[in-house]
């Protein structure tokens, strides 16, 4: 059997192997692995001597391991693999040994050993840390004498913590009581001797190897949060950690030197972060002297002479900057307990004052992998000051000596690094990071700003003061200098603005605010805007665009940034031209106002940029795309086009606008659109896809100008529709499209961009567009359309209701059966996935969202008018069905309010007594409404699997009270429903009380049925 298995695996990982026979080996070695007894076989395999081939070894190691973890074996066979491989290390293991294991044998000899430790370290072998340390020589030549059995006792005592005591691994309640059962097992019995080896060997650090000493420190660094801290205040290992950790040299940061360094300041790090009481963790950070170590780590040559050098030692850097946040975290978390003792506090304020010129040190380096590992304590520190002065405990002005620096750094931080570059491609991801930490560096502004206001308003005045007072001189800023201060100038207005706007009337409403305007002054005035760099321009508009009220008190300055806004959109850059043209929209929208004098002169100075022309993805080529819209160019530039033709619209859509302008300026771009539309149709009908889009376009462009022209729906009081004349303009533009739509009602896109368009004509057109209305529908319900583009133009179509609900009947009586027939093909389909469920879902919603609003805009007559009467048992079967549909919560409770509307509108007047007739206002209706209506109360209560305790069901019950709320009032319906009850099995005082309830107001008794229901559902 031996010797089968060594040829199995042999020949399953022999790349020479023919598949066949390769397949045939896994499948051997998956049975093997399977088989109960599979694993004696490969102890002993692993074992032998002579060793077999390393892939043999170690895949027979990883049989037995897997025995060993899933916990098949049972105790006398644990024991058994324990002798085994002890056997194994004992003979392998020994001073001036040449069979040395791979360390991938190491890891999974190992696990294996570790795995039988949480199974037999409780009673079977409670040797076992003894019997690895035994073989690594006594305490004067430990680490020298054997040293591969060092390494693996080191190995093992790590891997043990990982097993049992690692907080990052999840574990079941029943494996983390036995883990803390094994770990109070090992503080009595085991872990002084293993201190007393881990202080062996770091009294030899300087005999023996430095991966063995680094070894020993990271294993040390994961004991220490679950032993005695004691082992870290010995004197000898306290002084090799500092000699260790003070390592001076030109050594590479990956050679042992360095990493034996960075072990021993992680293990200082890990010994300061283990949980504590305050006045423990003070002494403990002063006893272990760690402000000397940092300070003088800080100012060796690594840090300080090799600082912005290629030799800068990044690593040691990073490494020190975790040891000072952990630091930092517990001296704030100390700082912050109210029950912390004077004395202590007062330790704990030195240590910070200590601290601080280490974090910025850290905090302002050049790498932002440095910075970043601080950023969480200063957070800390700043949250404690701001807590602070909120509780009065101390003034602001107490802190300022701690402030200042802090926010210089910030600021400090903010700025692009000499080396970095800008708009690259390439550097898009270190672009990505930096604007992420500009994001973390912007809340810590933030919460200076929160603690000391005026200090936060000089600082950020002066910096951009300063950097502005240099565009007058000979040290003039470059681009970092500027973007900086723009950026500033950007995040300052949250502070300018935070209470209402930079103005109360006339005059800037804060000193904020005041330091604000005049620095937009000097940044108009200074034509900052003419600076060669894309990011100074693109901070120049978003700061225009963000602080546009500016511009709105002084209205001379507009002008020249509309001037500088041209030539941005006409930019050679891609990001600014793009990027220009949605903050060009956005400026001439807040200010259209003011710009009516020069409507005619912006749209000439933009309407070269108003020629559509659609571009297939491959029309590109792949250097073309740029990594910043994923490969979508083309679609991303015309997105951002459609701002300019809203642009345009904006700016011809006031008051002030002469109306021959208007219509001069709609003409002048819907003309050559809809010519070219036309140009492009015939080919588009012949399935030419490049023509396909540019009808989308031009139809997108068409509903970007009329939203442009007027942002007004209808069913808003506030606004109107533009003069006649501009109307019909656009109503050439509607014709357009639709010829298009009813030519391509088979194409998405276009079906897409219609939908879009006709909800931007609603409001340019008026009532005028209800005309045209049945070929939208036509085109835009076809029989290619989705449920979830119905249930988007259901939602339009509603508000074409409300709107225009005094116009429309007669037109919705012409095209209500069409329109319910399709929706009703939608409501059919089958669904193939959660997709379509949702779509179907949000179709059914609309629907009723649909006939609600019909019904509630005194339309009800049209469905049941004559054109209509096919329809109206298939219309009032999807009510009834979906209001008992309790898997669909939201769409039950529009059903029931559908029919509870319908009920109240066709039932006639309320019946006075008891023995009133019914006079409904349609024939027979409140037999109908009894036969039908009253029975779905009590079938959504009867269907299985509701539940009457959920909220949104709760709703759906309330609504179904008010529909039998309803129908008593309308009908003779009082002893039927008694009746009801009683054969739910109501007792006469239920059903009295719930008669009593049905007669009162509906508000009341709605929340009355659902409680009913509830409880009789108990």
């Amino acid at each position: 059997m031996d010797a089968q298995v060594e040829q199995a695996i042999q020949l399953a990982f022999d790349p020479r192997t023919d598949q066949q026979t390769k397949s045939a080996a896994y499948t051997f070695l998956h049975q093997l692995r399977e088989d109960a007894n599979g694993w004696q076989t490969c102890l002993t395999l692993f074992t032998r001597t002579p060793a077999p081939d390393e892939v043999v070894r170690l895949v027979c190691l990883e049989v037995v391991n897997n025995a060993v973890q899933t916990q098949r074996l049972d105790q006398q066979n644990l024991v058994y693999v324990k002798e085994n491989l002890l056997g194994y290390v004992r003979q392998w293991y020994t001073p001036g040994s040449t069979n040395l294991d791979s360390p991938g044998i190491q890891n999974k000899l190992t696990q294996t050993v570790t795995y039988l430790f949480t199974s037999l370290y409780a009673a079977e072998w409670p040797s076992f840390f003894d019997d690895f340390r035994n073989l690594a020589g006594s305490g004067s030549d430990i680490g020298t004498s054997n040293p591969a059995a060092t390494v693996i006792y080191l190995r093992i005592v790590g891997s043990v913590h990982d097993e049992i005591a690692d907080v990052m691994i999840p574990r079941s309640p029943d494996e983390q009581k036995r883990h803390n059962e094994l770990k109070d097992l090992i503080r009595a019995r085991d872990v002084g001797k293993i201190i007393a080896t881990w202080q062996e060997i770091l009294s030899r650090w300087r005999q023996i190897d430095l991966s063995i000493t680094e070894m020993c420190l990271r294993t040390m660094a994961k004991w220490v949060s679950w032993i005695d801290v004691s082992v870290m205040l010995d004197g000898s290992v306290q002084g090799a950690l500092l000699e260790l950790a003070g390592q001076q040299g030109n050594f590479e940061a990956d050679s042992k030197e360095g990493r034996a360094r960075d072990a021993a300041i992680d293990t200082f790090t890990e010994t300061v972060g283990k949980k504590m009481s305050a006045n423990d963790k003070v002494q403990l950070i002063r006893y272990l002297n760690l402000e000397s170590m940092v300070g003088q780590l800080l100012a060796a040559p690594a840090l300080s002479q090799m600082r912005n050098t290629p030799e800068y030692d990044t690593d040691l850097a990073e490494t020190l900057a975790k040891l000072v946040n952990n630091v930092v975290f517990d001296i704030v978390k100390v700082l912050d307990a109210n029950d912390t003792e004077q004395q202590t506090r007062s330790s704990a304020e030195h240590l910070l004052q200590a601290f601080m010129p280490f974090l910025l040190r850290l905090f302002s380096d050049e790498y932002d992998e440095i910075c970043s590992a601080v950023i969480p304590s200063l957070t800390d520190v700043l949250t404690m000051l701001r807590k602070n002065v909120k509780a009065q405990i101390a003034a602001p002005s107490q802190y300022a000596g701690m402030l200042r620096p802090i926010l210089d750094a910030i600021v400090a931080k903010m700025k692009y690094d000499e080396t970095a570059t800008w708009g690259d491609d390439e550097d898009a991801t270190d672009e990505a990071e930096f604007q992420d930490l500009r994001k973390r560096l912007h809340i810590l502004q933030q919460t200076i700003a929160a603690i000391d206001e005026p200090l936060y308003i000089e600082v950020l005045t002066n910096v951009v003061a300063n950097t502005f007072s240099r565009l007058d001189s000979n040290d003039k800023p470059n681009w970092r200098d500027l973007d900086l201060a723009l950026y500033e100038m950007y995040l300052f207005g949250e502070l300018a603005i935070k209470n209402g706007g930079m103005y109360q009337k006339t005059v800037p409403s804060s000193a904020a605010s005041q330091n604000l305007t005049e620095m937009l002054v000097k940044m108009v005035d200074a034509d900052l805007a003419n600076y060669p760099h894309p990011a100074v321009q693109l901070q120049y508009m978003e700061i225009c665009v963000r602080y546009v009220q500016f511009f709105e008190h002084n209205t001379d300055k507009i002008a020249k940034v509309l001037e500088s806004f041209v030539r941005f959109v006409h930019s050679d850059h891609d990001k600014v031209r793009l990027r220009s043209w949605y903050l060009f929209q956005r400026y001439v929208r807040h200010l259209r106002s003011q710009l009516a004098h020069l409507a005619q002169n912006v749209f000439q100075a933009v309407s070269d940029l108003l020629t559509i022309k659609a571009e297939l993805p491959e029309d590109r080529d792949d250097e073309d795309i740029s990594s910043d819209d994923d490969g979508q160019s083309a679609n991303a530039a015309f997105t951002s086009q459609l701002f300019l033709f809203e642009a345009v619209g904006t700016v011809a859509s006031t008051s002030a606008v002469q109306i021959d302008t208007k219509v001069a300026i709609a003409k002048s771009v819907i003309e050559p659109l809809a010519a070219d539309l036309q140009r492009h149709l015939p080919a588009a009908k012949s399935g030419d896809s490049r023509a396909v889009l540019q009808v989308h376009h031009v139809i997108m462009a068409f509903g970007s100008l009329a939203y442009g022209f007027s942002d007004w729906m209808p069913g808003v009081k506030a606004g109107h529709p533009p003069p006649d004349e501009v109307s019909s303009e656009f109503m050439n533009a509607s014709e357009a499209t639709i010829t298009a739509l009813e030519s391509l009602k088979q194409s998405f896109d276009v079906r897409n961009a219609a939908r879009n368009a006709f909800s931007r004509y609603l409001g340019v057109l008026g009532a005028r567009i209800l005309n045209q209305l049945p070929r939208w529908i036509d085109g835009l319900l076809s029989s290619a359309s989705s449920n979830d583009e119905m249930a988007m133009f259901l939602r339009t179509l509603g508000q074409v209701v409300y709107g225009f609900k005094t116009e429309i009947s007669s037109i919705l009586d012409q095209l209500l059966t069409p329109l319910l027939q399709q929706v009703f093909a939608g409501l059919a389909q089958p669904t193939a996935g959660t997709d379509d469920e949702v779509q179907l879902k949000e179709l059914k919603q609309q629907y009723l969202n649909f006939i609600l609003m019909i019904l509630n805009n005194d339309l009800a007559s049209v469905l049941i008018s004559p054109a209509n009467q096919g329809t109206f048992d298939s219309f009032l079967s999807t009510l009834t069905r979906f209001a008992c549909d309790h898997t669909d919560p939201q769409s039950a409770r529009l059903a029931f309010s559908a029919l509870g509307k319908m009920t109240s509108i066709w039932g006639g007047p309320d019946l006075t007594s008891a023995d009133a007739t019914p006079a409904p206002s349609l024939p027979g209706f409140d037999s109908f409404v009894l036969a039908q209506f009253a029975p779905l109360p009590w079938k959504l209560v009867a269907a299985p699997g509701g539940n009457p305790q959920d909220a949104q069901m709760r709703s759906v019950l309330q609504e179904a009270g008010a529909l039998q709320w309803t129908i008593i009032r309308k009908t003779q319906y009082r002893d039927q429903l008694q009746r009801e009850l009683e054969g739910l099995g109501a007792n006469p005082e239920a059903v009295r009380s719930y008669m009593i309830s049905i007669a009162g107001e509906v508000l009341n008794f709605r929340k009355f049925f659902a409680t009913f229901v509830q409880q009789a559902k108990r």
